[in-house]
This record gives C-alpha cells, structure tokens and sequence, in this order.
C-alpha cells in the first residue's frame, strides 16, 4: 500500500504529514473546537478498540448475510478482495488528517475544505445516515440477544420489543456516563476479554454442531435475479465488517504522530481483528450451511448455559461497541449544545448531555423497535453511503490534492476507484431497498421478529 504523500512542488493545495501537526490551527475555516478529547489517546488503545467494535455481536449474522448469498467460492474470494480494498481506502486516507498545517478532526470538515460547501453537506448527510442506521443495528442486536436468553427460560418470551427498549436504556446510560471516545479507555480491557470469550465459546459449540452434522447444504437458491441482487447484498455486509466510515474522527484522538499511529491501528485491525470476525463468518457456515441463521445464537445445540452466557456477553459487548460507532453524532450533538467554556462534566453541562443523549436514544430506540429487520439495516448501511465513504471520497481526495504531480498511472488508478464506486453504490443500494420492500410486505410495524 503505497504512503501516497510526497508534497506537491506546485502552487496547489498539498498534501503535508507529521511535521505539519505543531502548526496553528486556529485561524482555518474548520477548526478543531469540539466538546470532544482530541490529540490523547495512544495507538494501542485505538488499535484495541477497533478490534473488538468490529468484533461485536454483529458477526454472528455474517454467515447469513455473505456466505449464504455467495457460496464458498465466491463468499471465499470476496471476503478477501474486498477486505483488502478497504484496508488500502482506510490507509490512504488516514493520510490526509493534515492538510497545509490543518488537523481535519471530522469527515466532513476534510472533504468540505478540499471540495466544497456542498460536498461537506454531502458527507455529513452520508456519514450520520450510516452511523444513525449502525446504531438502530445495533439497538436491534442487544434486544436480539436479550430474547434469546429469555427464550432458554421461556415457551413464550415477551416480545423483541421489550428487549429493545432495555437496549436503548441500556446504551443511553453508558453513553452520558462515558461521554467520548477516550473516554472508553478502562473498558476497552474488559471488552476485549469478554468478546473473546464469547467468540471461542460460539466456535467451540459451532464445531461440535458442525461435525455432527452430515446433512449440511451450500446449495445457494433462488432465481438469477434473486441471486444477483442477494451477491450485492452481502458484498455491502463485506463492507460492513472492515470498515466504519469514521476513520477521521477516530485519527483525531490520536497522541502524535497521528497518521503513523492510525495506520499501527489499522493494522491491528486487519490482522489480528479480521481473523476473528472473518473466522466466525467461515465456520458458522461451514457448521450450519444454508440453514445458518441470521443471528448464529439461534442455531447452538447447547448446552443452555452455554448459549445464555454466548447472548449475555453479546448484550455487554455491544453496549461498548455501539459507543464507537455512534461517536461523531455525539460529538457533534455536544459541540452544538454544550457550553465549551465550561468543563465537560460540570453542573451545566452534565444538565445537557443528558438532554441530548435521551433525547436520540429515545428517537433510535423508536425507530428500531418499530423496524426489527437486522439484516436489512447492515445492507443499507453498506450501500449507499458507506460505499462512497471508504471507495470514493479517498480517492478523490487523492486526485484534488495529488493530481497535478502524480503519475499517470497512479490517477487512473483512483479514476478507476471512483467509477467503480459510484457503480456498486447504486447496485448494492437496489439490493438493499429491494430487501426491505420485501420485508415491509411481509412484517408489519413493531414484528416481533
């Protein structure tokens, strides 16, 4: 993966890394000012934190969602190509966190310095409809397992909907309690231990099932159409898994060097965070094949213990994981009605973080009870908007900032990106709305899915 960051020896916006970061920044059109701690955290806690937020509960629906639609072959090839495409659209644009001495702590900030007004409006719109859908996700996800403990107690659980407002409870608690991404330090320790936990346990049980059962399928079904639109659909979950559309935000609570830092912790994340989560996804469909359910929990044999503890840690795990994932939208709600001059747990402030926090876990949480479609949200997420934030937005990033003195080979190259990912945007965005027409015909609002 090439750095990318020679300077331009033009009169031209130029790309500049660590020796930019002791400049003053306090004269540019996006500044730094933010409620949030910047400039802090080391690359081992940031590496740490990407490994186990991508290792949430939400891999235990990637079986479903990408093997099943793909097949071995293809499921197998995919996971892989596009695993590494992302990994090399997450490493070039950690580079431009600094731009002629300007730190660019927020997406939108970047790409509004280089492009525009309107581009910054653009990705703000793309960025906060990815991370409000995540959140429902995962709304979604805690009230999942949450019913399947009281189905092992139970004949006749209470609905998903129950669980799902102990969810949003749950997560708005942790939220104004730890504020920011920093914040999560002390539990990101304890996080790690019980998703690793949770991931052995699942695998041990999903070997056991798999070998005892002879009678597996990898058959994939449906009509041509119906298996193209189902492909697209779980090449957007292969997104889902690698990336976050927040890498910016992340970067900027990095202790300097920043871009040095962020690509350590990207690294963590596609060695030793990607054999896990890509683990699970290989084995719960070698285990069940296409009777894998969409949340693997469902398809343990047991022995109960087993699989209350597997949706306990599940439920734990995700109220950290969540708070990752949801961080630019508190930042920017906090920076708006917060009073910055004071402390960030001062009387005031602490009045109004609490206001902010309860009023969109109240609106989340209403609107994932009333459309409990898992799959359909991890779709969505990673179609139309998480497509151009991870493919498009880096490489023309690239061709604003580099263009002029690159090699022609190198530019055709980020062309070439960005056409490719203005086409899967819109064919994984099809898939994606085909799928939830499909199952707002077949469910009514608040399914007890």
């Amino acid at each position: 993966m090439d750095v990318e960051s020679r300077t331009s020896n033009d009169n031209s916006v130029t790309l500049n890394l660590e020796h930019v970061q002791d400049k003053d920044t306090s004269n540019d059109s996006y500044d730094i000012s933010t409620a949030h701690t910047i400039d802090k955290d080391s690359w081992q806690q940031v590496g740490l934190m990407l490994v186990t937020g991508f290792n949430c509960g939400w891999i235990f629906s990637f079986s479903n969602l990408i093997m099943v639609p793909l097949g071995w072959t293809w499921g197998v090839i995919l996971l892989f190509v596009v695993g590494f495409y992302t990994a090399y659209a997450n490493w070039l644009l950690a580079a431009f966190h600094f731009i002629d001495g300007r730190r660019f702590i927020r997406y939108r900030d970047l790409m509004g310095f280089v492009y525009g007004k309107k581009m910054y409006h653009l990705t703000w719109i793309s960025q906060f409809l990815t991370l409000l859908l995540g959140n429902m996700g995962f709304i979604l996800l805690g009230g999942k397992a949450l019913k399947e403990i009281n189905s092992e107690f139970s004949d006749s659980p209470l609905r998903l909907q129950y669980y799902i407002v102990v969810t949003g409870a749950a997560y708005f608690i942790f939220s104004f309690s730890i504020p920011t991404i920093s914040a999560m330090r002390n539990w990101l320790g304890a996080s790690a231990v019980v998703t690793f936990t949770y991931i052995v346990f699942l695998l041990i049980v999903a070997v056991k099932d798999g070998k005892s059962n002879s009678d597996k399928d990898y058959s994939i079904s449906g009509s041509k159409v119906s298996k193209v639109f189902s492909s697209f659909g779980a090449i957007s979950a292969i997104i889902v898994t690698n990336t976050s559309g927040m890498l910016p935000e992340i970067q900027s609570t990095l202790r300097k060097p920043a871009v040095k830092n962020m690509r350590k912790a990207l690294f963590s994340q596609y060695t030793v965070g990607v054999l896990f989560y890509y683990g699970v996804t290989i084995v719960g469909y070698w285990a069940y094949g296409t009777a894998v359910s969409s949340y693997i929990p469902e398809n343990l044999s047991g022995p109960r213990w087993i699989n209350v503890l597997v949706n306990v840690i599940v439920f734990l795990q995700s109220i950290v994981s969540q708070h990752m994932f949801v961080a630019p939208i508190h930042e920017a709600l906090d920076t708006r009605f917060l009073e910055l001059g004071q402390g960030l747990h001062s009387g005031e402030n602490l009045k109004r973080l609490f206001l902010v926090r309860i009023c969109f876990y109240t609106g989340n949480t209403f609107i994932a009870a009333a459309f409990p479609f898992m799959g359909d949200f991890v779709n969505l997420l990673g179609s139309f908007s998480l497509v151009p934030l991870t493919f498009m937005f880096p490489s023309m990033l690239f061709l604003k900032l580099k263009g002029k003195t690159a090699r022609t080979e190198k530019k055709a190259w980020h062309w070439i990106n960005i056409v490719f990912a203005f086409l899967l945007t819109i064919a994984t965005t099809i898939s994606a709305l085909r799928f939830i027409v499909q199952n707002i015909q077949k469910y009514q609002f608040f399914a007890d899915a």
